[in-house]
């Protein structure tokens, strides 16, 4: 069986989803309070809208209001959706690789904590979506990562077998997600957190998309 691979970390979407949340923060009534350019705005946005709402209000305040965090989601989400593919890039070599590795039999899918219906979109828009068998959103089961049964959900929905699957990310809730499924995983060195996710101790780092093969072949699953 070839191995399905779990793929959340193919957009370099820091712009567009922090241009969302600073939406909000201007219609209520702040300039734009989260910059692209720090890498710990960066890292919120890969954690959803509502931290990067409460990395924001804890910036403006000191403090976080939960019940503002909830009045301004749904407002980060129509913002985010109006813009899904205005800034978001693939990563080099995204799509190359993936065509390589449906060549050789693999499997592919997207476990993704972005809504389904977005993630979808952008996916579609990326011009990408059909390099992948399945999509998996934050909302599509009753849980999400690091919860590890959207991950088994994605394998599964492509005919995959959890014991020859490897999740490729690039955050501690992809290190934490593949962990509780006892599955390996392969953290990306170009994502918010950079080098540093060495440090989440993956079974691989990769550095490129060119890479993938030669990653497969180490942890046994070529």
């Amino acid at each position: 069986m070839r191995p399905a691979s779990a793929q959340p970390a193919i957009t370099a979407a820091f712009s567009s989803t922090l241009a969302a949340a600073n939406a909000v923060f201007r219609a209520w009534g702040y300039g734009n309070v989260l910059d692209p350019k720090l890498s710990g705005d960066r890292g919120a946005a890969m954690k959803g809208g509502r931290e990067m709402l409460r990395l924001g209000l804890g910036r403006l305040y000191g403090h976080v209001d939960e019940g503002r965090v909830d009045a301004g989601y749904a407002p980060l989400l129509d913002a985010y959706a109006q813009a899904l593919s205005v800034e978001t890039r693939l990563f080099p070599g995204t799509e190359a690789a993936l065509e390589r590795l449906l060549s050789a039999g693999h499997l592919t899918a997207i476990c993704t904590n972005k809504p389904e219906g977005l993630a979808e979109t952008l996916m579609s828009e990326l011009g990408v979506r059909g390099l992948f068998g399945a999509l998996i959103g934050a909302d599509t089961l009753p849980v999400r990562k690091p919860d590890p049964k959207p991950l088994f959900e994605a394998v599964a929905r492509v005919g995959g077998s959890a014991g020859a699957a490897v999740l490729f990310g690039d955050t501690v809730t992809d290190r934490s997600c593949a962990r509780n499924a006892s599955i390996p995983c392969a953290l990306v060195t170009f994502g918010p957190d950079g080098h540093d996710v060495a440090a989440l101790e993956p079974e691989a780092l990769i550095h490129h998309y060119d890479e993938m093969e030669a990653c497969l072949e180490s942890l046994g699953l070529a």
